[in-house]
C-alpha cells in the first residue's frame, strides 16, 4: 500500500513537472513595436532606401512553445522618388510620401521551443518565421487605396523575464495594389507608368517593416495535471 502511494505521488510530480514545461506559463501577449519601414515599387527598387518610421500594436496567442497566432495594427510612412532610379521613365521626376495603415494576422512557427528554459527543452532565445494575410489602407492626399497584403518574414524572440518578452522582426508585405505610390506631375503617373499589366502580385507595390517590440504575458495557462481523465 505504501509502495503504491509512493508511486502515485511520483507520477503526480512527474505530471506537474511536465506541465510546468509545456502547459504552464501565459498564453497571451500584448505589446508595442516600432522601427523602420520602406516601400518597393516604381519609385524605389533598393532595400531600405527612403526609410520612414513604423509604429505597431501587437497581440499574440501562443498555441504551444513552437506555434503562435499574431495580430497587428500598424501605422507606417512610405515614400519614394524616381530620381536616379528610372532614367527612362517618361516625364519629370516624380516623388510621393504618405502614411499607410496595416491590419493583419500571421502564423509564427519557431525553429525551437520558446519559453523559460525547462524540462521540455524550451529556450529563452528563439528564432521564428512568419506567414500571413492582411489589409492595407492608404488614405489621401494622393488617393484612398484599400487592398490585401501577404506578409512573410523572420524574427527573434527573447524572454527577458517570466512575463516580459522582447523581439526583433523583419517582414516584407506584398500588396495587391499598384496605387500605393500614386501621384501625378506634368501628366505622368506612378500608377502603372509603363502600361504593363500583371496578374496577382506581379508588378504590384510592396513594403517592409523592421521592428523592435516589447510584449507582456497575460492570462496564465492552468496546470491540469491533477484532473482525472
Amino acid at each position: 500500500m505504501l509502495r503504491l502511494r509512493s508511486l502515485t505521488i511520483v507520477a503526480m510530480l512527474s505530471c506537474c513537472l511536465s506541465a510546468a514545461g509545456q502547459d504552464d506559463g501565459y498564453f497571451m501577449e500584448f505589446g508595442l513595436g516600432g522601427g523602420g519601414s520602406f516601400y518597393m515599387g516604381d519609385a524605389n527598387t533598393e532595400l531600405y532606401n527612403n526609410t520612414n518610421g513604423v509604429f505597431s500594436f501587437v497581440a499574440r496567442y501562443n498555441v504551444n512553445p513552437r506555434f503562435s497566432l499574431k495580430a497587428n495594427i500598424a501605422a507606417a510612412g512610405i515614400s519614394g522618388s524616381t530620381d536616379g532610379s528610372y532614367g527612362t521613365l517618361p516625364g519629370d521626376e516624380l516623388k510621393f510620401s504618405r502614411t499607410l495603415y496595416d491590419f493583419g494576422v500571421q502564423i509564427e512557427w519557431g525553429f525551437c521551443g520558446y519559453g523559460m528554459e525547462g524540462w521540455d527543452g524550451t529556450r529563452r532565445l528563439a528564432p521564428y518565421g512568419l506567414l500571413g494575410i492582411g489589409m492595407t489602407y492608404a488614405p489621401e492626399p494622393a488617393r484612398n487605396d484599400f487592398g490585401a497584403n501577404f506578409p512573410i518574414g523572420l524574427g527573434l524572440r527573447y524572454k527577458l523575464s517570466e512575463r516580459v518578452n522582447i523581439g526583433l522582426e523583419w517582414s516584407m508585405r506584398f500588396s495587391t495594389s499598384d496605387r500605393l505610390d500614386v501621384t501625378t506631375n506634368g501628366g505622368t503617373s506612378l500608377e502603372n507608368p509603363f502600361m504593363i499589366k500583371g496578374k496577382g502580385i506581379k508588378n504590384k507595390d510592396s513594403y517592409s517593416f523592421s521592428m523592435l517590440y516589447v510584449t507582456f504575458d497575460l492570462f496564465k495557462r492552468p496546470c491540469n495535471c491533477n484532473e482525472e481523465k
